[in-house]
């Protein structure tokens, strides 16, 4: 048996970026979220960043939603 090391390299590697940016996309979007509540306390308009916390969630539900295609096709 012959293990491929730089492809397993690779896979982690790629696994590892993805993870990252995912976990770094929902961040955002809970932050966007904070800022809006924030927003709205200090009597400002908080429509930018609801839009983009729901724009970050939009995008981890559709890199999550590929991944799955990715497994089941």
């Amino acid at each position: 048996m012959k293990i491929d090391w730089a492809a397993l390299g690779s896979v982690f590697g790629v696994s590892l970026v993805a993870t990252v940016a995912l976990v770094a996309l929902f961040t955002l979007g809970v932050v966007g979220l904070g800022k809006q509540e924030e927003a709205a306390a200090n009597g400002g308009s908080a429509t930018l960043a609801r839009t983009g916390a729901y724009l970050c969630f939009a995008l981890c539900a559709a890199a999550v939603a590929y991944g799955i295609y990715l497994i089941v096709a």
